[in-house]
C-alpha cells in the first residue's frame, strides 16, 4: 500500500485535532515554501539547523513581521512533532524578525457616519454589524439565522477565533433594515427549495447526524451569496455565505469616497466599536467579553486610543488660559513679515526674522 503524501498526512493531522481550515491553508503554505527553499528536500532528511536557516531568511532577507515568522515557526514545528513524530532541539541560533508594537486606526464618530453614508445593499449591513455588535469579518459573513435573536437582541457568534462561543449586542438601528434581508433571504431560500435547491454547509459532522438539517432555514447563512453552486461529492445545490472579499472591497471604496485620511479597512471598525465603547464609559471586562479577548491584556490596547489621547489623560497644555489657539478662546495669528524673529532681543531677532525664510 502506497503511503499517503506528506501533505496529506500534515491535513489529517490539522483535522483530527480540529484545526481551523485557515490555520490548515497557511501551515500547508509554510511547509511548502520550506521544502522549495531546501530544493525540494525532503524534510525528514533535513534537521534544526535547516529549520534556522529558513527563518532566518525570512527575517533578515525577507524582512518579514515577527507574527509572520511565528506562523512559520509554528507550522515547522507541528510538521515535525505532530507528522514526522521528530523533536527539533531548540533553535538557538535562529535570528528573529524585531518586534513591533502597533496602535489600532479608529475612527471618530462623523468619519464612520460619512463610511456608511457611501455604502449600500449587503456589505453596508455586514459593516454595519462589525462596527455596531464588534464581530470580525468572518464572524459576521458566517452568521446562521439561528444565530441572530431579534427577541433578545442579541447575536450568537459560533466557533469564533480560538474555537469559542460567545454573545453580543444586535445594534437597534440595524433591526429594521436586518429583518427586511432576513425576509428577503427567506423568500430566496424558498424559491431555492422548489428548485430542489437549498442546501446549505454543514459544521462538522452535522450532515451526518441530521441528514435533513443541510435545507432548514434556521441554518441557512444570514447573509447568502447571489449564486448557487454544486457540491461535487454529495451533488448538492448550496448557496454559500456573501463572501468576505465583496465586503472589504466595498468598505475600501468607501473609504476613499469619503476621503478619510487613515489606512481603514473592515477590522478598523471593530477597533472602532470598542474605543468607543470605552470612551463612554463601558469597563474593560464587559468590553473584553463582548470582543471575545482570552485576556484584557489584549483589549487595553485600546485605552492607548482613546480621543482624550494615549492613556485617556489630557495634556497639562489644556489648562493653560489663551496658550494655544481655540484652546485658550484666541485665535491662531496671521502671519506676517518679520514675525519669525519677534521677541527675540535686538539684532538677532531681526537677524532670524531675516533668514527664517531661507530656513
Amino acid at each position: 500500500m502506497t503511503e499517503p503524501r506528506l501533505s496529506d498526512r500534515l491535513c489529517a493531522a490539522l483535522r483530527t485535532r480540529s484545526y481551523s481550515p485557515r490555520t490548515e491553508e497557511a501551515y500547508l503554505h509554510w511547509f511548502r515554501r520550506f521544502v522549495r527553499f531546501h530544493d525540494l528536500q525532503h524534510p525528514r532528511d533535513l534537521g534544526a539547523e535547516h529549520v534556522t536557516a529558513f527563518l532566518t531568511h525570512l527575517a533578515v532577507t525577507e524582512r518579514c513581521a515577527p507574527a509572520t515568522q511565528n506562523q512559520a515557526l509554528a507550522a515547522l514545528l507541528f510538521l515535525y512533532r505532530e507528522v514526522l513524530h521528530v523533536d527539533l532541539p531548540w533553535l538557538d541560533q535562529l535570528v528573529r524578525a524585531s518586534p513591533r508594537e502597533h496602535l489600532p486606526v479608529v475612527l471618530d464618530r462623523s468619519e464612520v457616519a460619512a463610511l456608511f453614508a457611501t455604502m449600500q445593499g449587503t456589505s453596508r449591513l455586514v459593516a454595519g454589524l462589525l462596527y455596531g455588535s464588534g464581530l470580525r469579518l468572518l464572524e459576521a459573513v458566517q452568521l446562521r439565522v439561528k444565530d441572530v435573536d431579534f427577541a433578545r437582541n442579541s447575536i450568537a457568534v459560533r466557533a469564533g477565533k480560538g474555537d469559542k462561543d460567545r454573545q453580543t449586542m444586535l445594534p437597534a438601528p440595524l433591526r429594521a433594515e436586518l429583518l427586511r434581508h432576513r425576509a428577503f433571504s427567506e423568500r430566496q431560500h424558498q424559491d431555492d427549495l422548489h428548485r430542489g435547491a437549498g442546501w446549505v454547509e454543514l459544521p462538522f459532522q452535522l450532515a451526518a447526524k441530521l441528514p435533513n438539517a443541510g435545507r432548514e432555514w434556521a441554518w441557512q447563512w444570514f447573509f447568502p451569496a447571489t449564486r448557487t453552486y454544486v457540491h461535487p461529492e454529495t451533488r448538492q445545490r448550496r448557496r454559500h455565505h456573501f463572501h468576505e472579499s465583496a465586503v472589504q472591497k466595498a468598505v475600501h471604496e468607501a473609504v476613499l469616497r469619503a476621503r478619510i485620511a487613515k489606512r481603514a479597512s473592515c477590522h478598523t471598525l471593530r477597533h472602532s466599536f470598542a474605543t468607543h465603547l470605552l470612551e463612554g464609559g463601558t469597563d474593560l471586562r464587559t468590553i473584553q467579553k463582548l470582543l471575545g479577548h482570552a485576556d484584557v491584556r489584549t483589549t487595553m490596547i485600546y485605552t492607548h486610543v482613546l480621543q482624550r489621547g494615549p492613556f485617556g489623560i489630557r495634556s497639562p497644555l489644556e489648562g493653560i488660559e489663551g496658550a494655544f489657539g481655540s484652546a485658550g478662546g484666541g485665535q491662531d495669528p496671521a502671519p506676517d513679515e518679520g514675525s519669525a524673529g519677534r521677541g527675540l532681543p535686538g539684532e538677532l531677532g531681526a537677524e532670524l526674522g531675516g533668514c527664517a525664510e531661507g530656513w
